[in-house]
């Protein structure tokens, strides 16, 4: 069967080692000083490349495979998928994603048919078993289970059958396989520790080695080294040997010797550095290295000339069952040629690069890891840049190293990967081999799995595999077979740039290697098109072929712009979609976003003409403009363009046509002109439209007069001064091509004027920048200026505004140290005289604006500065008054302008603040401002008394007398006084202002009169005023709550108590007046008023009350609650009748109140004879006072049932807890096991002396001094030690010592120890003398584990909390404390009545 070129033979003798591509190494990965002296192979890699890929010699018929392509369902890609979207059938261009990674596939996975049919054919006829090995040199040999290896030809063919199921019966399974260099020498592992060595020309056994290793350990690896004389053996013991082969007399032999022993450390895998023959001087081969793997590390030795220890490398934390990996490989840096090592253990792949410097020191370097997402069980080199893993799942990865990226996944879960576990486990010889190896060998697949010259060869129970890497061609050509095009053109670009990874097939300088792929890539758009025409739906909705063909098009003119073949695109690819009318108008709309980019600037006549035809057709006008602006438009029907553009309002693109297409520069303005110029002379306003096309006027004369073409680009050098005369003469012009008799003169300039004044002015500023060395250009700017005055000044259909712009502009210009420009100053005392008049009061704020902004421009060196003054002051203009008083540093008359502008006083103050803050001013300036400002104080704190008050705070603190005194109105003083004492809200936060007392009493006088509400909060939160002069205050204006707090701060709380119950009666007696009243509709509202008033009063005097009893004996307590309870029961006896009855009740309610507060200070039989001795109780019936003397006896039950149900409920657990301890304390400990957890020694076994040992709850045991150590005991201050469980406390995250630790894991952690003292022989249980305090604390906790609701004690608490001490809620006991489980209407306490206790 003929094999594609690409399909390479097992045994090339090239290795994959492509000494072309040195250059593109990443040098930066290895991190290698450079050379300054090149290595002697400098031969090798100067070769001269050649253009074409080498010849390699094969045959046809070498390998019969079966390639497995068409199962590519099997075979996935990382980056196979379409970046396309195609779930919208929208006309949305598609992009192409240059930037996302492609690589199609990598290997081409085949299966070795003939191989695979004799094994089958020899475990079914002479009894050969499964296959166990597999190695591959210039032959292919599989060893089997029964003893036998199989040697197979290039052809696939049988050559040699090796040994005998007897010697398979003697030696067991061959475990391991190796070929020397030159394929002449096989040597064969056993599985019970046998090695053979066969000659390959005649199949004659050589040598039998019995010796090499211990018995009873498998051969795991034997490998040849590049001496033919020598080789390395690994066993299940993890010891390695040198196997040396000699010839004495005629006779064969063999001497081992041991390299690593196992008992140091298990090595599971070796593997010596094989030489490719184009390499064999390189200075490294004489030491003939060799790698060796074990459990824990890597060690590089060299053999020659002597044993030595190169290099050791710590994998670091790994899987136990993660398979060591090795994997030798030349690879080429900075122009030199050295060998690596990869190796891993699980994850991570580490890189060790071995080099010999110019001195002869051999130097092992650490390179960049490699970190996986998988469990790798085998790991190769393909060639020098991409690494083939295998991972636990059986999944064959393909990395680039460089880049770290993972270039393909493919499944082997078909091909039955053949495992070594058996070997690895000894269990030929019986299995004795340690559980470290045995666990790692679950997963070893060492001799199933061999790379040779570029291929990887896999050994499955039934059949051999072959992995290969694909040629560029191939991995091209794969995705077409499958009609992937996208994929297939962003490969084929990556490897036109030189960014794809394993590259094979690709030789030659980089131009004749891009005109390779070039033309590939030239052949799949071809193939893609006809694929798209052929595979459009014939019917169906217009847009499914829309987006069909757009899913095709913007591809295809990437690629064609990428490898600049425009000339491809709009021949042929366009010619043969032009022959579907779908796919020509994607075609042509796709072209817009290139041609907008400038990514396609040219494009021939015809297509050009195509192009505007469709998009004309199609109604998209915009498109049509975006296109032009960027198109050679040279070989188009201008006057047609021209009028296609004008009718479909694209101005931008009749503009750049008359430019670019016949230098026209004027016409486009003319066009324009006759749109907006009737409207703006007839004072209409203009359309959106209009507005439009004159904002592009404007910047397209400034475009003109800057030397910069319409919408973009540059004018060509030798226009740009004869295009900046035309536009000059054509707006300077006094008429119009078409004028009227009517027509003012200076058409264009008026027009531009009345559009927009400020906009034309600006550029004409621009254009005068660059008229500077320009004699004619001077002229011209000299012409226009006086064209304006002409204009402008002479009509009066300008507005103040539109006249300002234009002098603003004029005296920025005079204003210039070289300008050339002549205005006669009679014209600005003209417009001073317009912007100034008084009688006219329109547009005041625009005018003083104008004005403003001509003096700012430099227009004040053409006034005389005391006329404007006047003018100014007149016209009341105070901005511009600032600004010339700012000019002479008169500041103190900037005040008088801020106070006397009604749009600015408000920030005369900030104005102040600033210039008397702020350094830059000097002495006598800031004093006269300082002086202005106190004599405007009056204003100023009628204007704002907050921002006076924080004015006066920071700069006129001392000055506070005499500006109250020069204030002449009350209140103006109240709220100047207010802000003052408090600035907490003022713009300058400053400490408080401390007043004397005079200027404290002062405000509260006037607060007594304007804010009698705050009064009370104000003398709360001041200390300074005097209390006697304020209690006067407050008597003199009837502030009886304030009078109030005054006298109890003075301390005369029984004053304080009289004045307030005098108010109360007050209120009492509007309220019994009105009692009858209150019910009517008309009243009620005041009536509930009356009754408000009453309860805050009784609020307050009850606070007093409350306040004062804390500190006062009984008798005086009896003083203040007794007159405030009369107080409250007088005035029932007035309230008779059914209309009374509202009020009553709620007079009764609130002398509940007062009786359940003063309950906390007053005895109860006290307040009962009171109530008894009442003319309205006593001399009644008891069923007036019956509710009171109830509530008070139902108040003493409920005490008193509490106080018993509690004492009964902590009686009760504290015996329950007692008993509980005492059980626990007093019951056998049975430990888990007779060892100290901490130090796992038998207690029995401490024959030394006596030792104390703790058992704990938790069955675990210790030595008392070990427990110590650890420090898992405290000391209690009542020296009892407190122990915890080592071993508990550590699984929970806690430590011994700490208290914390032990509370909130005390269920488990601190289970009840016993000590006891260990002697020789006997046992005797010694119980520590222990309180009862910190058990009991532990038990009480224990208890309270065991209810899932709150406890009963906590129940307790919280109604204790609930009354409180002043018992606040006795004599209601439903209405407990708020934030309490009893807020629930449906929680009913129910107590058990106390227990009879007989005398």
């Amino acid at each position: 069967m003929s094999e594609s070129p690409d399909t390479r033979s097992l045994v090339s003798a090239s290795s994959q080692l492509n000494l072309m591509e040195i250059d593109t190494i990443d040098d930066k990965e290895f991190d290698i000083p450079q050379v300054d002296t090149p290595p002697t192979l400098e031969s090798i890699l100067n070769e001269p490349e050649e253009e074409e890929e080498p010849f390699i010699l094969e045959d046809t018929s070498l390998m019969n495979t079966e390639s497995i392509d068409a199962h590519s369902c099997e075979t996935s890609s990382l980056a196979s998928s379409d970046s396309g979207d195609r779930t919208h059938l929208k006309r949305k261009r598609k992009t192409l994603e240059l930037h996302t990674a492609i690589h199609g596939s990598v290997l081409r996975h085949s299966i070795l048919k003939g191989i695979s049919a004799q094994i089958v054919s020899a475990a079914d006829k002479v009894d050969a078993g499964l296959p166990t090995a597999v190695t591959v040199s210039g032959v292919i040999v599989v060893g089997t289970s029964h003893g036998l290896a199989l040697v197979f030809d290039l052809n696939q063919a049988l050559r040699l059958c090796l040994g005998s199921t007897a010697t398979g019966a003697e030696y067991g399974a061959v475990s391991a396989l190796s070929i020397n260099h030159d394929c002449t020498r096989l040597l064969c592992g056993f599985a019970k520790g046998q090695i053979t060595m066969w000659d390959l020309a005649n199949g004659k056994l050589l040598r039998t080695i019995t010796d090499a290793n211990p018995p009873g350990s498998a051969i795991l690896h034997v490998k040849f080294t590049d001496d033919p004389t020598l080789a390395v053996c690994n066993d299940s013991g993890g010891s390695v040997f040198e196997l040396a082969f000699r010839r004495v007399m005629g006779m064969r032999t063999c001497d081992s010797r041991c390299l690593f022993s196992g008992s140091k450390g298990e090595v599971c895998n070796v593997e010596p550095l094989h030489t490719p023959p184009d390499l064999k001087d390189h200075p490294i081969t004489q030491y003939s290295l060799l790698a060796m793997a074990s459990l824990t590390k890597i060690l590089v030795i060299g053999l020659k000339p002597s044993l030595k220890v190169w290099m050791t490398f710590p994998y670091g934390k790994a899987d136990p069952s993660s398979i060591p990996q090795l994997a030798w490989q030349f690879v080429p840096v900075q122009k030199a040629v050295n060998p690596v090592l990869a190796f891993c253990r699980g994850v991570t792949v580490h890189f060790l690069l071995v080099k010999k410097d110019d001195s002869g020191t051999i130097h092992v370097i650490k390179q960049r890891q490699l970190q996986l997402d998988c469990d790798i069980i085998s790991l190769s080199w393909i060639d020098s840049r991409t690494l083939v893993a295998v991972d636990s799942g059986e999944k064959l990865r393909v990395v680039d190293r460089p880049s770290q990226e993972e270039l393909e996944t493919i499944d082997m879960a078909e091909v039955q990967l053949v495992y070594n576990s058996s070997h690895f486990k000894s269990l030929a010889t019986g299995g004795n081999v340690s559980q470290a190896l045995a666990l790692v060998g679950e997963k070893a697949c060492y001799q199933s799995v061999c790379s040779y010259a570029g291929q990887i060869v896999i050994l499955g129970t039934k059949s051999a595999h072959v992995m290969t890497l694909r040629s560029w061609r191939e991995r091209v050509d794969f995705l077409l077979k499958q009609e992937r095009f996208v994929e297939a053109l962003s490969l084929a670009w990556s490897f036109h740039e030189g960014t794809a990874k394993a590259v094979l097939g690709l030789f030659g300088d980089p131009a004749k290697r891009k005109g390779v792929v070039a033309d590939k890539m030239v052949e799949i758009l071809f193939q893609y098109v006809e694929h798209s025409l052929k595979k459009c739906p014939e019917h169906g909705k217009i847009q499914v072929m829309e987006q069909h063909f757009l899913d095709v098009v913007p591809v295809v003119v990437d690629y064609c712009l990428l490898l600049q073949r425009t000339d491809l695109l709009f021949s042929q690819l366009y010619g043969r979609l032009g022959e579907n009318c779908v796919a020509r108008g994607v075609f042509l709309e796709s072209l817009e976003p290139y041609i907008v980019s400038e990514r396609l600037g040219c494009l021939n006549a015809a297509v050009m003409k195509d192009l505007l035809a469709h998009l004309q057709d199609n109604n998209m006008m915009d498109s049509i403009g975006n296109c032009l602006v960027h198109m050679d438009i040279t070989s188009l029907d201008i006057q047609q363009v021209v009028q296609m553009c004008w009718t479909n309002q694209l101005y931008d693109a009749m503009i750049y046509v008359f430019n670019r297409g016949i230098n026209d520069y004027i016409n486009p303005m003319e066009k324009l002109f006759q749109v907006i110029t009737p409207p703006l002379r007839q004072g209409r306003a203009l359309t959106d439209e209009q507005v439009v096309m004159g904002n592009k006027l404007l910047v397209y004369i400034s475009c003109c007069l800057a030397g910069r073409a319409y919408p973009l680009g540059d004018i060509p050098e030798d226009l740009v001064s004869q295009v900046k005369n035309q536009v000059f003469e054509f707006l300077i012009g006094v008429h119009s091509a078409d004028a009227g008799p009517d027509e003012d003169m200076y058409p264009y300039i008026r027009t531009l004027l009345h559009f927009d004044t400020r906009e034309f002015l600006n550029v004409l500023a621009l254009t005068f920048e660059d008229f500077k060395n320009d004699k004619q250009a001077l002229e011209y700017q000299q012409r226009i200026v006086d064209i304006l005055l002409k204009v402008m000044v002479e009509n009066s259909d300008f507005t103040p505004s539109q006249v300002g712009c234009l002098f603003t502009f004029l005296a920025r210009q005079l204003a210039k140290p070289d300008n050339t420009l002549f205005v006669n100053r009679k014209l600005f005392d003209q417009v001073l005289e317009f912007l100034c008049c008084p009688d006219d009061d329109s547009r005041h704020t625009e005018r003083q604006q104008v004005l403003l902004e001509l003096l700012q421009a430099g227009g004040v060196v053409q006034f005389d500065e005391g006329r404007l003054l006047r003018l100014a002051e007149k016209a009341e203009f105070y901005q511009i008054c600032e600004f010339l008083y700012e000019q002479k540093h008169q500041y103190d008359k900037i005040i008088d302008c801020y106070l006397r502008d009604p749009l600015r006083k408000g920030e005369v103050f900030n104005y102040i603040h600033n210039l008397l803050s702020i350094p830059g001013y000097s002495s006598e300036e800031k004093q006269c401002v300082w002086n202005k400002a106190l004599q405007h104080i009056q204003e100023l704190v009628t204007l704002d008394p907050a921002k006076s008050a924080d004015l006066v705070v920071v700069h006129f603190p001392e000055e506070v007398g005499p500006i109250i005194t020069q204030l002449q109105d009350d209140h103006l003083v109240f709220q100047f006084l207010r802000c003052l004492l408090d600035l907490r809200e003022g713009p300058h936060p400053q400490a408080l202002l401390k007043l004397s007392p005079d200027l404290n009493e002062l405000h509260i006088s006037l607060m007594c009169r304007f804010a009698p509400r705050q009064l009370t909060d104000f003398l709360k939160s001041s200390q300074e005023y005097r209390l006697e002069e304020a209690i006067q205050i407050t008597k003199q204006n009837q502030l009886h709550e304030a009078t109030a707090y005054l006298l109890e701060k003075k301390g005369d709380a029984h004053g304080a108590f009289q004045v307030l119950l005098k108010t109360l009666k007050v209120k009492l007696c509007a309220l019994t007046e009105g009692g009858g009243a209150q019910q009517r509709s008309g009243e009620e509202c005041e009536g509930g008023a009356v009754l408000r008033r009453v309860e805050e009063g009784l609020r307050d005097i009850i606070a007093l009350c409350h306040r004062s009893s804390q500190s006062l004996n009984p008798q005086q307590r009896e003083v203040l609650w007794f007159p405030l309870l009369e107080a409250m029961m007088s005035p029932q006896k007035l309230l008779k009748g059914p209309d009374a009855r509202p009020t009553s009740e709620a007079l009764k309610e609130l002398t509940m109140n007062v009786l359940n507060r003063m309950s906390s200070f007053i005895p109860l039989p006290a307040i009962i004879q009171r109530i008894l001795q009442d003319p309205v109780y006593g001399k009644g019936k008891l069923a007036e006072i019956q509710g009171l003397i109830l509530g008070m006896l139902e108040t003493f039950n409920y005490e008193q049932t509490l106080l018993e149900t509690t004492t009964s409920l902590l009686n009760h657990d504290l015996h329950w807890s007692l008993s509980h301890l005492r059980a626990v304390v007093s019951k056998g400990l049975h430990p888990r096991q007779d060892q100290c957890n901490i130090c796992l020694q038998q207690y029995k076994r401490r024959h030394d002396s006596p030792e104390q040992i703790i058992v704990f709850s938790c069955g675990h045991l210790y030595h008392c001094h070990c427990l110590q150590r650890k420090g898992r005991s405290q000391m209690d201050p009542r020296l009892f030690q407190a122990w915890s469980c080592y071993k508990c406390t550590s699984s929970q995250g806690g430590r011994g010592g700490d208290r914390g630790a032990l509370e909130t894991g005390r269920g488990r952690n601190t289970s009840l120890a016993q000590t006891s003292r260990t002697a020789v022989g006997d046992v005797k249980k010694v119980f520590v003398e222990t309180t009862l305090d910190p058990q009991q604390s532990q038990s009480w906790d224990q208890l309270r584990s065991l209810y899932r609701g709150p406890s009963r004690l906590a129940i307790l608490s919280e109604i204790s909390h609930c009354h409180g001490n002043e018992k606040s809620g006795l004599l209601n006991p439903a209405q407990p404390g708020t934030g309490s489980i009893f807020h629930s209407e449906n929680f009913q306490l129910k107590l058990s009545p106390p227990p009879l206790v007989e005398e």
